[in-house]
């Protein structure tokens, strides 16, 4: 049990709001989820789980179930655009008895995520969104979209970059800022050769291919595109191939392969990082809804269930005084997050800049040296 917290509602699904729910859940505090999508469904392809994501979801119970269902590797090779070779680095795990990294398909996550949320008992409610929030002392009332009004003892907004409760709660809500690079992801077969993670430089458009199962591989494709704008449907294969017209090796293969029925995920990179506080009163904001960032250091995931786990700890540390509690969750999280953030765009930026490829590398291997440590 959590002290002062018997009933809490959280606003958004995705991973970061299901990962909440089952952090409060395993410690007995009753769970509402409203979201907005009628289907509960997840939209995009693969997803890169670098170690300390994997230490994270550990933590949360799921490692099992992921490594069952997704792919783990322990390798990741650097090449050059042509294809030619340039590094195959071991990767080490960051703790004994964690893999080193791998991937997943979201909605193979989303359908382990869901499952364990409701088998723990949460209540969820779709087609639904907070239309207000009011605040007394000690609880909320929401207002939602269907006209209900409920009371909760603690708001989680964790609805992803374009918060509706961040708008709610804080007067200067930060908007998220498009960086100038867009992404693209397409979902192949698996050949089973495609047994470790690579990525392609030296191009203006950066590649990558990532095993997420026995059978899938996502590829992705970053460009630069200064306005975020959208490519029709029956575009998106052409597009994608021409993307790809230099490319060797296994982006080469992938290329080949992209048909108009192919799996195909385009993604404006956008960020937006809100000052602290993230909380007002009885309503706390977790995820992309205070710390969005871009996919340079697959990390998004990641800090998004660490959030869970520490909100979950630090109220429950804090014997029914929730206002220290969610002071000491910030305290724990910013900084961290804010890393995440600055220097995910910052490889971006370098990207888009042309920075030499070893350079970026070196960062990227910075960066993942020091989100090992512990949280």
């Amino acid at each position: 049990m959590i002290q002062g917290l018997d009933r809490v509602l959280i606003v958004g699904g995705g991973i970061g709001g299901m990962a909440t729910a089952i952090a409060l859940l395993k410690r007995g505090v009753q769970v509402d989820i409203v979201e907005i999508d009628p289907d509960w469904k997840v939209y995009g392809a693969g997803l890169t789980i670098t170690g300390p994501t994997l230490r994270a979801f550990r933590d949360l119970g799921l490692l099992d179930a992921i490594a069952e269902q997704g792919f783990l590797s322990v390798a990741a090779h650097m090449h050059l655009f042509d294809g030619t070779l340039l590094s195959a680095a071991e990767q080490l795990p960051i703790e004994p008895g964690l893999p080193s990294a791998g991937g997943i398909m979201r909605p193979k996550l989303h359908q382990i995520m869901s499952g364990e949320v409701k088998r723990l008992g949460a209540h969820v409610r779709l087609s639904l969104t907070v239309d207000a929030l009011d605040q007394s002392a000690n609880r909320v009332t929401a207002q939602l979209s269907d006209g209900s009004r409920q009371q909760y003892d603690l708001v989680v907004g964790a609805d992803g970059i374009y918060s509706k409760v961040r708008g709610m709660v804080f007067d200067r809500a930060v908007q998220p800022v498009y960086t100038g690079q867009m992404s693209w992801r397409v979902v192949s077969d698996r050949p089973p050769d495609m047994d470790v993670s690579k990525f392609y430089f030296g191009h203006e458009n950066i590649g990558g291919t990532i095993p997420c199962s026995q059978a899938e591989v996502y590829s992705f494709i970053l460009h630069p595109q200064p306005d975020p704008r959208r490519i029709p449907d029956e575009e998106k294969a052409g597009f994608v191939r021409g993307l790809l017209k230099d490319f060797g090796g296994d982006m080469a293969r992938i290329r080949d392969d992209i048909s108009d029925q192919s799996s195909i995920v385009q993604r404006p990179f956008e960020y937006a990082l809100q000052p602290l506080p993230w909380h007002r009163g009885r309503v706390v904001l977790i995820g992309d809804a205070v710390h969005a960032t871009t996919a340079h250091l697959a990390s998004g995931a990641g800090i998004a269930v660490e959030d869970a786990i520490v909100l979950a700890d630090e109220l429950g540390k804090a014997e029914g005084r929730i206002a220290e509690g969610l002071v000491a969750f910030e305290q724990r999280r910013f900084e961290r997050c804010r890393y995440v953030v600055e220097t995910s765009v910052g490889i971006c930026k370098s990207q888009l800049e042309h920075a030499p490829p070893q350079e970026i590398g070196m960062r990227m291997a910075e960066a993942m040296h020091r989100l090992a440590e512990q949280i």
